[in-house]
């Protein structure tokens, strides 16, 4: 179960600016690409129980799924790859290459 890893991970992060910060920490903010494994329910589980008794206890945590991005072969514009006519929405080429999935990362804290 790598989501206790992360949430592990989490905490860490959050605790250490909220001590930077002299400051209660309310809410996190993390997104990850759209065919990251993590499982959102699972993971907030594994914060929820990671936090308890620390100054995190009680932190909302928000999880963003960011879609896939493509570029386009023949413009060179990236788009999101989410509708079913996976053209470019620039030129309308359907030559596209699929770029890195976006990686999970800790995008803002929301502080008391």
């Amino acid at each position: 179960m790598h989501e206790t890893v992360i949430a592990e991970s989490l905490l860490a992060a959050i605790s250490q600016e909220a001590a930077k910060q002299s400051a209660k920490p309310i809410a996190a903010k993390i997104s990850c690409g759209t065919f990251n494994t993590v499982n959102d329910e699972i993971l907030r589980f594994a914060f929820t129980a990671a936090a308890k008794g620390t100054p995190c206890e009680n932190v909302k945590l928000q999880i963003e799924h960011k879609p896939i991005q493509g570029q386009c072969q023949k413009c060179k514009q990236n788009f999101d790859v989410e509708s079913p006519d996976k053209r470019c929405p620039h030129c309308g080429s359907g030559d596209f290459q699929l770029l890195p999935d976006a990686p999970l990362v800790l995008e803002e804290i929301e502080f008391e």
